[in-house]
């Protein structure tokens, strides 16, 4: 296991840190940079490894109405490439979290006709797994390095009412209690282990006005594009006109289109994302965090955890501590 001093030593050595505490081994020269000014990695659509592949599972509302009516009639044909281009993560949360993964794309469902308060993730499908026990399964995680700190961003909200709304608060208000950061505070490492501090929660509904534990919503680029060459333009159009404010996703997943799906009938989205990822990542290592108007912040992608994403964006910060020495 790879440690870094508390000085600037740490050039040449961050793409190598331990990815389940690569935080707590950032040299200290970092530890004052607000998080909002480091390179962290994420993933997009992180909760999709545990999609319900039984038969009875709806759709989500969210698809064409021409994919619902093909389900309906021709299930057994279509659901099959309703799965190879829904799952954009194969590694479970726990695992993108020991994988360095400290943001994390949560997208909130409920399941029609359910007269039960469970929520769950969606993407094409819903999934099997709820999003209390997950949020469980993530506080078990931080209980176990409590000096590594995760972003959690809630949107794109399915079936949710104001009455599921309030639920799903008060679920992450009593999992996470004491470690919930309010968005008052100064998020530097430095301060956020002093306090005790480990989740950031961005919510992106009205409802987080009422209280200081939700964060508002977290920009995130994203190109729709399937080719990383147009992806790449877009960001760098983006970037001419300067970055957000605060925290904000640099998303490098790829949109597969009908054309695209129809043209490559025995590939998935994995296939697509792997084999565009020596493109993207050369760019991801030609940027830098930082509160410039070029400088990145999250990147989040596909499958981030089964190739150099994680590290190359980890590496990102050696350019700070170059500016600190």
């Amino acid at each position: 296991m790879t440690t870094v001093d508390s000085s600037t030593s740490g050039i040449g050595l961050l793409r190598h840190l331990p990815t389940d505490s690569w935080m707590s081994q950032l040299p200290e020269a970092l530890w004052d940079v607000p998080l909002y000014n480091l390179a962290i990695p994420g993933t997009h659509n992180s909760i999709t490894y545990c999609l319900d592949k039984n038969n009875r599972s709806p759709v989500d509302h969210t698809q064409p109405d021409m994919l619902k009516k093909l389900d309906k009639i021709m299930k057994p044909l279509i659901r099959p490439f309703v799965y190879k281009w829904a799952i954009t993560q194969e590694s479970s949360v726990k695992e993108q979290l020991d994988g360095g993964v400290r943001y994390c794309d949560l997208r909130i469902a409920h399941r029609p006709n359910d007269s039960s308060l469970d929520l769950y993730f969606y993407h094409g499908v819903y999934t099997t797994v709820t999003v209390e026990a997950v949020l469980k399964e993530i506080r078990e995680w931080l209980d176990s390095h409590p000096r590594e700190v995760i972003i959690l961003s809630f949107s794109h909200f399915l079936g949710l009412t104001q009455e599921l709304h309030a639920h799903l608060v008060n679920t992450i208000q009593s999992i996470f209690v004491a470690k919930l950061c309010p968005k008052t505070e100064n998020v530097t490492l430095r301060n956020l282990w002093h306090l005790g501090y480990q989740v950031i929660v961005s919510y992106d509904h009205h409802i987080m006005n009422t209280t200081d534990e939700l964060w508002p919503h977290i920009t995130y680029w994203w190109a729709n594009k399937c080719k990383a060459e147009t992806l790449i333009e877009e960001f760098e159009r983006k970037k001419q006109h300067g970055r957000p404010g605060g925290f904000f996703v640099a998303g490098i997943n790829l949109t597969e289109d009908l054309k695209y799906i129809c043209s490559h009938p025995t590939e998935s989205l994995k296939d697509m994302v792997m084999s565009t990822y020596p493109v993207l990542l050369q760019w991801v290592e030609s940027q830098a965090p930082g509160p410039q108007g070029n400088c990145i912040n999250i990147i989040a992608g596909d499958f981030a955890t089964e190739g150099q994403l994680v590290p190359a964006v980890i590496a990102l910060n050696e350019s700070l501590l170059s500016g600190a020495s």
